[in-house]
């Protein structure tokens, strides 16, 4: 039996997986990524981790381990250098995958991290059977996956996939990147409730007010309000489901894919999100990009990026 490491790098923790070549995980680990004790230490920690795991487990790293794949926030150029990192404090342009592979005598992979889990969710997920996929994780902001006949589009600066800056409002509201009117700016979990407090700032009388009073309010808590029947909650949902159709819509007519996985705390809120942005997509997208396309909620959850990683090793 053949094994892939998957390892998914984030600004607070990393998780570490093997995983055999049918897609079995055999172990996980979550541990500290530490980025502050700097790029080269932190890569050397994480490599002996690796090793002593795959020791416990019994498997031969050097004869049966044949690939390692590793996911980062940031854009990756060759599978291999690090653009600039999202939440770390390390160089651009870094070589990861040449650091690793001096600790680990294996040739290593790299993608960005949203690239990665829409791997995964093919692999093993939401769009098993599928090789034209687009992948969105709707959390903080948006990011996205594209799989075009089974291989992943990233782009001659690794800036392929960066769906959440399209524009969808001239001069609109300012975005974290820095520019104004970007998708994740409106449709993001950040953007639903940075437009709810601003209609909760004029309007008081409502359960969504009643259930954040005090605290501060979370997407989750619009969603649950709305389910109830809370009129101003379902204006937001409203307002949502627009935008995210707004977005998708411009996205659909440019890659016709045949599956959406849409990941990330936004997409937990089931069917009256999405219920609403197949009806709205009517409006933004040609109607031979709709015909049998699915959208669907991702699967794998916290093994996306682990499953992902390790099927990126494998890929040749």
């Amino acid at each position: 039996m053949n094994y892939y490491v998957g390892i998914d790098l984030g600004g607070t923790n990393t998780k570490i997986g093997l995983v055999d070549e049918a897609g079995n995980i055999i172990f996980t680990t979550i541990v500290k990524t530490d980025s502050m004790e700097g790029f080269e230490k932190t890569v050397e920690r994480l490599s002996k981790i690796l090793l002593e795991q795959v020791k416990g487990s019994n498997i031969n790293f050097e004869a049966d381990v044949k690939g390692v794949g590793i996911g980062v926030p940031g854009p990756v150029v060759n599978e291999r250098i690090v653009k600039f990192w999202a939440n770390f404090p390390w160089s651009k342009e870094a070589d990861l995958a040449g650091e690793f592979e001096k600790h680990l005598n294996k040739q290593v992979k790299v993608d960005n991290d949203v690239n990665v889990i829409t791997l995964g969710e093919m692999w093993k997920g939401a769009a098993q059977g599928y090789k034209n996929v687009l992948g969105l994780a709707i959390g903080t902001g948006i990011g996205g996956g594209i799989i075009v006949d089974g291989k992943l589009v990233s782009g001659k600066n690794g800036g392929g996939g960066e769906v959440g800056h399209i524009k969808v409002e001239k001069n609109g509201k300012l975005c974290g990147c820095g520019q104004d009117g970007c998708w994740e700016a409106y449709a993001s979990a950040t953007g639903l409730i940075r437009e709810a407090q601003s209609r909760l700032a004029v309007n008081k009388t409502n359960k969504l007010y009643e259930r954040v009073k005090g605290r501060e309010i979370e997407a989750k808590d619009i969603f649950d309000v709305a389910k109830e029947g809370d009129e101003f909650a379902l204006k937001l949902v409203d307002y949502e489901a627009e935008y995210i159709a707004l977005g998708m819509g411009n996205l659909l007519n440019v890659l016709d894919p045949e599956i959406i996985v849409v990941g990330g705390g936004v997409a937990l809120a089931g069917d009256i999100l999405f219920n609403a942005i197949n009806e709205k997509l009517k409006q933004y997208s040609l109607p031979s990009c709709l015909e049998n396309l699915k959208i669907v909620q991702a699967q794998l959850g916290n093994d996306a990026g682990i499953l992902g990683a390790a099927y990126l090793g494998m890929m040749k």
